[in-house]
């Protein structure tokens, strides 16, 4: 079965920018699923967000994000 957009529920998303990236933490259920959380980077390019792997984190980048996956945690 092929993947249905329709069908993923948003339970928590929350991003924190950085000069030229963002690092975005989110909650979501699929199909009613167990709830999964997902970490993601984008980075900024002349006009647009585009998806990059997230890799490794800056300490900043760490430090900024950690409370925000423990809000994420208590959602699911």
């Amino acid at each position: 079965m092929p993947y249905d957009k329709s069908l993923d529920m948003e339970v928590f998303k929350e991003t924190k920018e950085f000069e030229d990236t963002r690092v975005t933490v989110g909650v979501f259920s699929y199909n009613g699923g167990e709830k999964k959380l997902q970490i993601s980077r984008e980075n900024r390019t002349a006009e647009e967000w585009r998806f990059a792997k997230l890799g490794r984190m800056t300490r900043q980048e760490a430090q900024e994000v950690l409370p925000v996956l423990t809000k994420a945690l208590q959602s699911m």
